[in-house]
């Protein structure tokens, strides 16, 4: 059995913006692994579907990013899933927009929410996907940058980058980190 956390923001408020990619790869996968109807469960919606022989569930914490820990917990417990099974999607501020890059494991990187879940699930050891979303503008503040909606050229770079993504999970789902690792970790325009 496999976990794909997508971490964001709950509420339309949220919608479109950079910090909520994670929602968008979820949303984009619940289709390829044949989830219909997400359920209310561990502080999130839940969704639950197959791939290549794989049980998959689609986890997106409705905790908000910074406290997204709480309900990847909730889920890890209850289905008694492997830290290397939890994949956790999310965005990256060190990563030119578009850009995705897979790990096994490692820090926060200054991610909040996966540092919560790191916190939570008391190890460094789980595979994150994390999509690039570029660095702010001159005079901009992290959280402001990061909330903000996306628009024009950078919205349909996003589009792509989140349904590359959600192809480099599907590999990961059915051939591991490093294969999908070897396969994506390069720019999203790269053939």
């Amino acid at each position: 059995m496999k976990l794909v956390v997508g971490l964001g923001n709950p509420g339309r408020k949220y919608r479109q913006t950079r910090h909520n990619v994670g929602f968008v790869v979820a949303e984009k996968l619940a289709p390829a692994i044949g989830a219909c109807g997400a359920k209310v469960k561990f502080e999130g919606e839940l969704a639950e579907g197959g791939y290549q022989g794989e049980k998959v569930l689609l986890l997106c914490p409705h905790t908000y990013m910074n406290a997204s820990g709480r309900s990847v917990r909730k889920a890890v417990d209850f289905y008694k899933i492997a830290v290397e099974d939890v994949l956790v999607v999310c965005d990256d501020l060190n990563l030119e927009s578009g850009r995705i890059r897979l790990r096994p494991g490692g820090s926060a990187g200054g991610q909040k929410g996966v540092a919560d879940i790191i916190r939570h699930l008391e190890t460094e050891s789980f595979p994150r996907l994390r999509i690039g979303i570029g660095r702010p503008p001159n005079g901009w503040d992290a959280a402001d940058y990061v909330l903000g909606k996306l628009s024009g050229d950078e919205a349909s770079e996003i589009d792509l980058a989140t349904t590359v993504a959600g192809d480099a999970a599907l590999c990961w789902v059915a051939q591991g980190v490093e294969d999908a690792m070897n396969r994506y970790n390069r720019l999203r325009s790269d053939p």
